[in-house]
C-alpha cells in the first residue's frame, strides 16, 4: 500500500525521448530525427553499461507537448528537459548529466 506523494522509482534515472510523429505534417520531434537520436542514445548507454535495471532506462515516449522545441527528452526524477539536436548533444547529456549528474543549462528549456 503506497501513499500519494511518496517517490518510488525502479531506476535512478529514467529518460523519455519523444519520437512522436504528427500525421498532419506539422512540426514534431520525429520529423527532426528523434528516432535516430533515441536509438543512438540507448545503444551508447548500453555499450557504456549504464542502461541497466535499477540504474538507468532510456525509453521512447509519445508526444511530450513540446513539438516546437523538438526533438526533446526529459530525465526523471530530475525533471530536466533537454533539446537534442545531434548525436553530439546526446553525448554531452550522457557524459555530463547521466554520468556526472551535472545539468547542462545551455541545453535545457
Amino acid at each position: 500500500h503506497r501513499k500519494l506523494g511518496v517517490t518510488m522509482s525502479h531506476y535512478k534515472k529514467h529518460v523519455f525521448v519523444c519520437v512522436n510523429q504528427r500525421p498532419d505534417g506539422k512540426k514534431c520531434c520525429n520529423n527532426a530525427n528523434a528516432e535516430e537520436l533515441f536509438s543512438y542514445m540507448k545503444e551508447k548507454c548500453k555499450s557504456l553499461k549504464l542502461h541497466r535495471k535499477g540504474e538507468l532506462r532510456i525509453n521512447k515516449s509519445g508526444c511530450l507537448d513540446m513539438c516546437a522545441k523538438g526533438p526533446v527528452l526529459v530525465i526523471y526524477p530530475d525533471n530536466v528537459w533537454y533539446k537534442i539536436r545531434s548525436k553530439d548533444c546526446v553525448d554531452k547529456i550522457i557524459d555530463r548529466h547521466l554520468i556526472n549528474n551535472d545539468v547542462i543549462k545551455e541545453m535545457t528549456f
